[in-house]
């Protein structure tokens, strides 16, 4: 493995991007044509049913597979949480959708987290539509899941942590 890739072990936890934690279920190998690829089996955590994702070994880092963030990260997320949005006023919503889209699909926590904090931020001096209000959702699972793992603390726990911060502003 050449510097800047992560290598992971089965049972390990692995952020996927737009899916949020996922745990490595197993590595694989695949004959594909004449060369033989290793793929990390990961298991959405949240997944309902029997839904793996493949991701090629060799392709993790450049889809965006990567460990949960620290605590030192996550202090770095409680502290912009709090910090006060840029102001959207003269910004159409679905303009504002596709940017929050955008930032979600990065896979960096701290662009969710803004989106979170955003949209969070929004709903209290107007009504969110149903579009916002989803992706507000999606947000708040996917930075209260990796926080949570990260920490080995409860999703509730993480959830009421974040609530704190939104109440104190």
């Amino acid at each position: 493995m050449h510097a800047g890739t992560y290598e992971f072990k089965v049972g390990d936890k692995a952020i996927y991007p737009k899916q949020g934690v996922t745990e490595v279920v197993s590595i694989e190998e695949r004959k594909i044509g004449t060369a033989t690829m290793e793929f990390y089996v990961l298991r959405p955590l949240d997944a309902k049913n029997n839904d793996r994702i493949r991701v090629a070994v060799a392709q993790a880092k450049k889809v965006g597979l990567r460990p949960p963030i620290s605590e030192t990260d996550i202090k770095e997320i409680f502290s912009l949480l709090a910090e006060q949005p840029v102001v959207f006023d003269n910004q159409t919503w679905n303009r504002r959708y596709r940017g929050f889209m955008d930032k979600i699909k990065t896979g960096s926590v701290f662009d969710v987290a803004e989106v979170m904090r955003d949209l969070y931020r929004l709903q209290v001096d107007k009504s969110l539509s149903f579009g916002e209000k989803k992706m507000l959702e999606t947000a708040r699972n996917l930075v209260v899941k990796e926080i949570a793992v990260a920490r080995s603390d409860s999703e509730e726990n993480t959830q009421a942590a974040i609530e704190q911060i939104f109440e104190k502003n």
